[in-house]
C-alpha cells in the first residue's frame, strides 16, 4: 500500500489532467484545422470537420462524444488562445464551431 494519499483534483489541475488523458489524435486534428483555417487573427473549426478528421485517424465517433474529447477549450486557453464554442440554440440552424483567436496583448505588457 502506498504511503502517499490521493486527494481530490482541484479546478486548476483539471486542464493538465485532461491533457494527459486525451488521445494525441484529438490534438492532431484540432491543430491541423486551426493551422489550415488560421487567417492571421483567428481560425474557425467546425465540429463536424474535426470529428471527421478524428474518425479518419481511427478514433470511434461515439467514443469522441461519450468521452468528451471535443471539450478542449480549457487546454487551448492555457496554450494562449481565446476559444469560443458556439452551437445552435432552440429554433436556430447552423453548424457548431470552435473559434480560436489570438489573445489580445495588454498595452502594459
Amino acid at each position: 500500500m502506498s504511503a502517499e494519499k490521493i486527494g481530490p483534483i482541484s479546478p486548476h489541475e483539471v486542464v493538465d489532467a485532461k491533457l494527459k488523458i486525451l488521445p494525441d489524435e484529438v490534438f492532431q486534428s484540432f491543430n491541423e484545422l486551426i493551422a489550415r483555417n488560421y487567417n492571421g487573427g483567428s481560425a474557425t473549426v467546425y465540429q463536424n470537420d474535426v470529428v471527421d478528421l478524428m474518425v479518419g485517424k481511427d478514433l470511434d465517433k461515439s467514443e469522441i462524444y461519450k468521452k468528451g474529447w471535443l471539450d478542449v477549450e480549457g487546454i487551448y486557453r492555457k496554450a494562449g488562445w481565446e476559444v469560443e464554442y458556439d452551437k445552435p440554440g432552440y429554433n436556430e440552424s447552423y453548424a457548431p464551431y470552435f473559434r480560436f483567436s489570438r489573445k489580445r496583448q495588454n498595452l502594459d505588457d
